[in-house]
């Protein structure tokens, strides 16, 4: 139980990462061109088609690939997330459900997805009863999230929602970018700390952007053949299961 003066502080923390987190997309609108990660790119395009092979493997793989009738969740979904890619794998529109800092991002996927519940929130406090989940994904999120406190209530309120034998999907980076000390890499050790009660697969992914950008456009032959060298691959995506007991 937290203590007045901790849930004071707590408050605090919260307030004070969200506002952070509201200025760095704003940065990130004003600095960042939509170009880079425009779907013409071959960089971008690489980088989206490597992920889109491995998550849905390592789902099937574990036996807890989503199918058309269950709830999935995205927490963080962005302008649209991954919600066109759980379209293509079957999942009904009517039962995507995610919940974004951002209202402007937010409106761009809420008229691309009418039938879907995608709400503008915060996620230390996801608006949805227990074990509501079959699938939740958690991509590029926790990475731009410092505060260690918020970090690890985003993460309990996941394991709360999500249902017994039901899967967490997530996808983020695992070093630090020395160009922007806005976001953090995470490793495994920390992934597993945080979702201590969800076991699963972690594996390396992503040839790291700016190989990809500088290869792929040019030999994307040379581009797949480096991304088999675990050195080389920046990302890290994990399947990780709620204990049905």
């Amino acid at each position: 139980m937290w203590t007045n003066m901790n849930a004071s502080n707590l408050a605090d923390s919260i307030a004070v990462e969200r506002e952070r987190i509201q200025l760095e997309y704003q940065r990130r609108d004003r600095e960042v061109s939509s170009e880079l990660y425009a779907p013409w790119q071959p960089a971008a395009r690489f980088i989206l088609e490597s992920r889109n092979r491995a998550a849905p493997a390592m789902l099937q793989r574990l036996n807890v690939f989503p199918n058309a009738e269950d709830q999935c969740l995205e927490v963080g979904y962005g302008a649209l997330g991954w919600f066109t890619e759980l379209i293509s794998w079957g999942v009904r529109e009517s039962n995507l459900h995610g919940i974004e800092l951002d209202p402007t991002r937010a409106a761009k996927a809420r008229k691309i997805l009418p039938a879907a519940d995608l709400r503008v929130g915060d996620a230390v406090e996801l608006p949805w009863a227990n074990e509501t989940f079959r699938f939740v994904i958690a991509s590029t999120l926790f990475t731009s999230i410092l505060d260690l406190d918020v970090r690890r209530l985003i993460a309990d309120e996941i394991t709360r929602v999500l249902a017994p034998g039901g899967a967490l999907l997530w996808y983020d980076f695992a070093y630090n970018n020395p160009r922007n000390p806005n976001v953090r890499g995470i490793r495994r050790a920390e992934i597993k700390k945080l979702f201590p009660a969800l076991q699963g697969k972690i594996k390396t992914v992503t040839l790291a952007p700016p190989l990809a950008r500088l290869i792929a456009p040019r030999c994307w032959t040379l581009a797949t053949f480096l991304e088999v060298i675990p050195l080389l691959r920046t990302h890290l995506i994990a399947v990780l299961i709620k204990d049905r007991n």
